[in-house]
């Protein structure tokens, strides 16, 4: 028992699943406070699937959520903070922007921000034993491929753009599926509390990122923490936040 006299989870029902539209599930960890909880997306594909983020790492993923074992995935982090690629190396091959391909490559605790925000208090329930927080350490993955703005992550009959989006971290990206609307936006914009003031932010960069966002016709819009929202929304937000930043 922790400091805070949490509970533990249980590992076979540590990560949830819902099914949107379009294909979309999300993952998530429910016993983590709203706030740091990631949501893992996951695009089902004709001839491939993919999957955006993987979550703090805690708990195997793809052992809990079988979902995930059984098509061929392009596994994608949309950026390297600790709570969105704990469990990236349980995957054969990790995708990232190439600005953090380093971070990836050798998570320490410090540049995935891990020394900052990780501790019980982020829980409403521990993960299972033997989970310690000042024990917390992620793997890297065996292999990382880079991707760059403009590329396109094909599933067969689905087409992801990647935009990159930096601000938040200097290899932030969202996704754009033009023939449907959908974005999937990472920690650059969700419908919550925006951190923009760690270690690798830059604030005009964000102002660049989110003028970039702006201007796509987005229908729905799946950010890295909170529910999902329209895309008026997304441009109410944008409008709000370039409106209150004056960059």
């Amino acid at each position: 028992m922790s400091r805070f006299s949490l509970p533990r989870g249980d590992a076979a029902s540590w990560y949830r699943t819902t099914s949107l539209d379009d294909g979309i599930t999300r993952i998530d960890e429910p016993a983590i406070k709203p706030f740091y909880r990631c949501n893992i997306w996951h695009v089902r594909g004709r001839e491939r699937d993919l999957l955006v983020d993987f979550g703090l790492g805690a708990v195997p993923l793809r052992r809990q959520v079988p979902l995930l074992s059984e098509r061929d995935l392009i596994a994608v982090a949309s950026h390297t903070h600790f709570d969105h690629i704990g469990s990236a190396h349980e995957f054969d091959c990790c995708h990232v922007h190439a600005a953090e391909a380093d971070i990836l490559a050798d998570p320490d605790n410090a540049r995935t921000l891990a020394d900052a925000f990780l501790d019980d208090a982020m829980f409403d329930a521990l993960p299972p034993a033997p989970f310690e927080h000042h024990r917390y350490r992620i793997a890297p993955p065996t292999r990382i491929a880079t991707l760059e703005d403009g590329e396109i992550i094909d599933l067969g009959d689905r087409r992801f753009e990647v935009i990159h989006t930096p601000g938040h971290s200097p290899g932030g990206i969202a996704l754009w599926e033009a023939a449907s609307g959908i974005l999937i936006s990472g920690d650059l914009i969700y419908d919550g509390p925006l951190i923009e003031d760690v270690y690798h932010s830059n604030a005009r960069d964000y102002a660049a990122s989110m003028r970039r966002l702006r201007e796509l016709p987005a229908r729905v819009v799946h950010g890295g923490h909170f529910p999902s929202f329209s895309g008026a929304r997304l441009h109410a937000m944008i409008d709000d936040w370039l409106r209150d930043h004056a960059l």
